[in-house]
């Protein structure tokens, strides 16, 4: 388990400009030293899952306006269970064991960050999602 643990950190990206001055047992701590790293890490997974979610919906996303856009990914993301677990399993998969056990105690909470989080994330590469 060692090794899993040294290989699953050693490529995270460091994210070096964000300054970690809470509690290390707090839900900003976990946000900012495992959570920001990993969707960093896992980011070019995350925006080819959408794409197939899209296609899965039958591309109706791609005539939507952009106001429109913007509130699908964040309906997909809060209101499709299935599609919700498939991206937190991407995350979770992630986790060391020991960043496993912690989040367990305060998964509902970390759960919600992490989904506000992909939402933000998605948002903001609005413009990965046109059609070449």
């Amino acid at each position: 388990m060692e090794t899993r643990t040294k290989s699953l950190l050693s490529i995270r990206p460091s994210l070096d400009h964000i300054k970690n001055t809470d509690d290390p047992a707090s839900e900003a701590y976990f946000q900012n030293e495992v959570l920001r790293p990993i969707l960093k890490f896992q980011n070019d997974l995350f925006v080819q899952v959408l794409k197939n979610y899209f296609l899965k919906h039958k591309n109706s996303f791609y005539s939507l306006s952009l106001e429109k856009r913007l509130l699908y990914i964040e309906n997909a993301l809060q209101k499709d269970i299935k599609f919700r677990n498939v991206l937190k399993g991407i995350i979770i998969g992630q986790f060391t064991l020991e960043e496993y056990h912690s989040y367990r105690s305060k998964s509902a909470a970390l759960n919600k960050r992490m989904m506000q989080m992909l939402i933000q994330r998605y948002q903001s590469q609005i413009q990965l999602f046109e059609i070449p």
